[in-house]
């Protein structure tokens, strides 16, 4: 089965120290399981994981400059 058939989505998660990290996924869970693959204990620490927002690709050159 193709990934094309699964929609994924771009999430900005809020940090502890008022920036945000950006992730992808078919949901908000599934993003943060990607970012755990990919980021450390305590990387994974510095993120709020219950304050984000879904973003479109269009937008997120609004919020290129907070991304930590």
């Amino acid at each position: 089965m193709s990934s094309f058939s699964n929609p994924h989505y771009m999430y900005l998660f809020d940090m502890k120290n008022g920036k945000q990290k950006l992730a992808y996924g078919q949901s908000p869970e599934d993003a943060l399981d990607i970012l755990r693959v990919r980021l450390s204990k305590e990387e994974m620490a510095e993120i709020i994981t219950e304050k984000y927002i879904k973003i479109s690709q269009r937008k997120l050159q609004q919020y290129i400059n907070n991304l930590g």
